[in-house]
């Protein structure tokens, strides 16, 4: 919904919209994070035991069908227990375009692999990926090829950090 604002802050990064229903997590097992695009596909891999965050691949291309079979070998691959996905605002907090395209790609996740998805509020995610490549010496061109892992990497461990200070105020 276009004006609908989400709360900005780091204490609300894990949003519990778009239809999601989402389990208790477990105390151990990996986690998939997405940085979702219409064009291209970061994906992170992490562990819940030590909640850090690890850029993975970048999926390629617009075709859903060759999307989703290279999300479904990741999946067989690494045996995730939650996926989290990057959920795009502006940075006043309203939604745009792209924010619908990735709730809808999170309601599929779910539904076609059955497992709990987090939304978490993707904003400088991309801009953080940049950074950090940078202090890595990675720059211009070279950073394309892996901005988007590294932003979903930024978006997981978003997710792994509000996980952490809530079990912590509990």
């Amino acid at each position: 919904m276009p004006g609908t604002r989400e709360p900005p802050g780091e204490g609300n990064r894990v949003s519990q919209n778009a239809g999601l229903a989402r389990a208790p997590l477990p105390a151990v097992g990996t986690v998939l994070g997405f940085d979702f695009g219409t064009r291209r596909i970061g994906v992170a891999v992490g562990d819940l035991s030590i909640r850090v965050a690890h850029p993975l691949t970048t999926l390629h291309g617009e075709a859903n069908d060759a999307r989703f079979a290279a999300i479904d070998a990741l999946i067989r691959e690494w045996q995730p227990v939650a996926l989290v996905v990057g959920l795009p605002l502006h940075m006043d907090g309203t939604r745009h375009a792209t924010t619908a395209l990735a709730e809808k790609f999170a309601r599929r996740l779910q539904a076609r692999f059955g497992l709990s998805v987090a939304l978490v509020d993707e904003r400088l995610s991309s801009v953080a990926a940049a950074i950090a490549l940078n202090q890595a010496g990675v720059r211009g061109r070279a950073q394309r090829a892996v901005r988007d892992q590294v932003a979903a990497q930024e978006i997981l461990q978003a997710f792994f950090d509000a996980d952490r200070r809530h079990a912590s105020a509990a």
